[in-house]
């Protein structure tokens, strides 16, 4: 139970830090091309290590789910 509270802390954490951050380029005194360049950019960063976490958030389900399976059969 207290993982699972752990992760939903840090996943707050991280969405909000995404968020402020988009804001922060959204605000930021620049060109507009600029902008949406250096926007683009962070989106197709954030993107990739997105996939990233999601592919080890897979690995360690399944690893949890093959370690239970065992241990309950």
């Amino acid at each position: 139970m207290s993982d699972n509270r752990g992760g939903e802390i840090i996943g707050a954490f991280l969405v909000g830090g995404l968020i402020g951050a988009a804001i922060g380029v959204l605000f930021a005194p620049k060109a507009g091309k600029e902008t949406r360049e250096q926007l683009g950019n962070w989106m197709d960063e954030t993107k990739e290590k997105t996939k990233e976490k999601l592919a080890k958030l897979e690995e360690e389900i399944k690893q949890r789910k093959d370690h239970l399976l065992k241990h309950t059969n």
